[in-house]
């Protein structure tokens, strides 16, 4: 079947206003390590989950993944305690898509309990399928967060739209084989074939959407 099947979210800087939030949380961690988190190692955290950025930082800070995962684990989820602003046009766009019937599915990197929280503070939108960065056996920049989403929407990644706003996840989507737009929170994203960049989810449409996927 030709045409738009589902639209797939990432969460994190995309739908919710948490990416600058993540950030602050693991240059807090480095800090009280004695570490000053800067450039390129800033950059590489965005759209990254927390087992990754562990990895990442623990040579640097000195210390094990496990302390460090655990660190960050527990402060951004204490950072969100009270739920996320959504990003402008978020929930309008989701309540198109509830409107009209197409699917959508939640696919973040960021720990399951933070996902389950912050999706409950969408307006009450109720996705079809929520991965967190536990649920698949690689999470971003890695695709099988995205070949599981559309796997439980019985839906071809080709035929489904990915919703990010870091280069991690357009990777993750782009590998998976979805059609992209792109909305950055923190770093630019460049236009490519098969991948559209809008400055906001004000933006987007059903009817931008469906023209992402090509048919016939």
């Amino acid at each position: 079947m030709s045409g738009l099947r589902a639209v797939l979210f990432d969460m994190d800087g995309t739908l919710v206003d948490t990416e600058a939030a993540w950030v602050e949380v693991v240059e807090q961690v480095a800090a009280r390590h004695g570490y000053v988190l800067a450039g390129a190692g800033r950059r590489a955290v965005y759209g990254r989950s927390v087992e990754d950025t562990a990895a990442m930082l623990s040579e640097p800070l000195n210390e094990r993944q496990a302390v460090l995962a655990a660190e960050l684990g527990e402060g951004f989820e204490a950072r969100l305690a009270g739920g996320a602003e959504p990003r402008p046009g978020a929930v309008r766009l989701l309540s198109v898509l509830r409107e009209h019937r197409v699917p959508t599915a939640l696919v973040s990197a960021s720990p399951r309990a933070v996902v389950d929280k912050v999706a409950a503070s969408l307006a009450g939108h109720r996705f079809d399928a929520v991965y967190g960065a536990e649920d698949t056996v690689r999470t971003k920049p890695a695709p099988d967060p995205y070949l599981a989403a559309a796997a439980a929407l019985g839906a071809e990644p080709s035929r489904c739209v990915a919703v990010e706003d870091t280069v991690t996840g357009v990777t993750s989507a782009e590998a998976a084989g979805c059609a992209v737009l792109a909305v950055p929170s923190m770093e630019p994203i460049a236009p490519a074939a098969g991948r559209t960049v809008l400055a906001s989810l004000e933006e987007a449409d059903l009817a931008l959407l469906r023209s992402l996927i090509r048919t016939g």
